[in-house]
């Protein structure tokens, strides 16, 4: 089969144009990034933030955008956006945790009621479509903000993501709130806006799309500093385990989407674990192996049991073409981090590049497993066809690939492989079923 890098950037899911560009040259493109460690750090960020607004954490989806530029917004129901930028640009977990309070403040507050009816519907993709085609217009660039929307989900109004000035005050109230409720210093919210307060001076051009969609004014300011001087958790330190967390965030992002940054930043003679890290990432996007795996194996020796070591060793092992050796560092992975279900595609994906049988009954066994996590992956049904194929069950392969092409939105073709499904399963069975839900679709 044909080898495909399983990287940090696993799924491109949005290809958006901005401006014309000449045949030939490379669009932009915009994506989001699916990484096991990078998305839990986020999520022991935002669940104590969750729990004490009174939501189902579980329930609440949390996306990560390849994108430079400083943006959180949540949308369409229970969906929380955070830039890549917004992460690389935060100093320390407060300054992120204070961001992510005061998007929970919007959703606990039931702002998020006018958007429902125009993103009815909407893909995740489509949503981004959005955002990013009214912060163009707004920016002064209305034909790449037309065509950008026109790219994901037609609209009447682009700025119905721009929150209103009671609104924003409402929500830095709630976020301070949570923050309070579980025992955290709202210092880093505070130190947010004053990021952002500085950006109310650039022209509109040059504003990062936060400050377009979140109207920041001198009393929302002043109410967080005064909210911090009298809050009795205003000096609470964050929990440790959160400093490294973020330094380990921060230098993976970099090295993966900036690796010739990452190796300024994180000095040769910076012997500290995430600069180890960050270099380690750089160096195979060069790709210079060798001096990759060093890296690596320095810090598996200093943490053996760190799950997400053993899985990026792996990563780097399948894109440098030693898959036996990538085979034992994900099963390593999985064995540290056993629900993990990104891992287990990682580990899936290697398994079926043996080309082995009995290796690939493994790997449908663990793309069913992450399926059950992971709803919205076409990833997962793209390697479930191969294995599918491969182990001689055609009429599953059929609706992998159906599965696949309605993720992906073409619907002609998923009717396709729906229809071809359903005469090969056993009628009555749940595949059966599932692709008579398909062809209705």
């Amino acid at each position: 089969m044909a080898r495909r890098i399983f990287s940090l950037l696993l799924a491109v899911v949005a290809a958006l144009t901005f401006d014309p560009a000449p045949v030939g040259a490379q669009q932009p493109r915009i994506s989001f990034i699916r990484d096991a460690e990078v998305e839990n750090t986020i999520r022991a960020y935002a669940t104590p933030l969750f729990t004490a607004a009174g939501l189902d954490a579980s329930a609440i989806h949390v996306h990560l955008v390849n994108d430079r530029a400083l943006n959180a917004f949540v949308a369409n129901g229970l969906n929380m956006f955070i830039n890549t930028g917004l992460l690389a640009r935060a100093e320390h977990a407060g300054q992120v945790i204070g961001v992510i309070a005061h998007e929970t403040g919007h959703i606990a507050g039931g702002h998020l009621a006018r958007q429902r009816e125009s993103l009815r519907g909407a893909s995740a993709e489509s949503i981004i479509a959005i955002v990013l085609g009214a912060a163009a217009a707004v920016a002064g660039r209305p034909d790449a903000g037309a065509a950008v929307i026109a790219g994901g989900l037609q609209v009447a109004e682009r700025g119905f993501l721009r929150y209103s000035r009671e609104m924003e005050s409402a929500a830095d109230q709630a976020g301070l709130t949570f923050l309070e409720r579980s025992g955290q210093s709202a210092r880093g919210l505070g130190e947010f806006l004053d990021v952002l307060v500085d950006q109310e001076l650039l022209t509109v051009g040059r504003q990062d799309p936060y400050v377009l969609t979140h109207p920041i004014t001198r009393e929302r300011v002043d109410f967080v500093r005064n909210f911090v001087a009298h809050s009795k958790y205003a000096d609470a330190p964050l929990r440790p385990e959160y400093a490294e967390r973020h330094k380990r965030l921060r230098a993976k992002l970099l090295g993966f989407l900036d690796p010739g940054r990452a190796l300024q930043v994180y000095k040769e003679n910076d012997t500290a674990l995430d600069a180890r890290y960050a270099r380690a990432i750089a160096y195979s996007r060069r790709p210079d192996y060798p001096r990759a795996f060093a890296l690596m194996d320095s810090l598996i020796a200093e943490r053996p049991n760190d799950g997400y070591f053993a899985e990026l060793k792996g990563q780097l092992l399948f894109e440098a073409g030693r898959s036996e050796e990538a085979l034992a560092a994900y099963e390593r992975a999985y064995q540290l981090l056993p629900n993990e279900p990104l891992i287990e595609i990682g580990l899936a994906q290697v398994q079926l590049d043996r080309n082995d049988a009995a290796l690939n009954k493994t790997a449908i066994a663990h793309l069913e497993a992450a399926r059950r996590q992971e709803t919205d992956s076409s990833e997962i049904w793209r390697l479930l066809a191969i294995g599918y194929g491969r182990d001689g069950q055609t009429g599953l392969t059929a609706l992998a690939q159906a599965e696949r092409a309605m993720l992906q939105g073409r619907r002609a073709e998923a009717r396709a492989y729906a229809e071809r499904a359903a005469r090969q399963l056993p009628e009555n069975s749940h595949g059966w079923l599932r692709a008579q839900d398909i062809r209705q679709a």
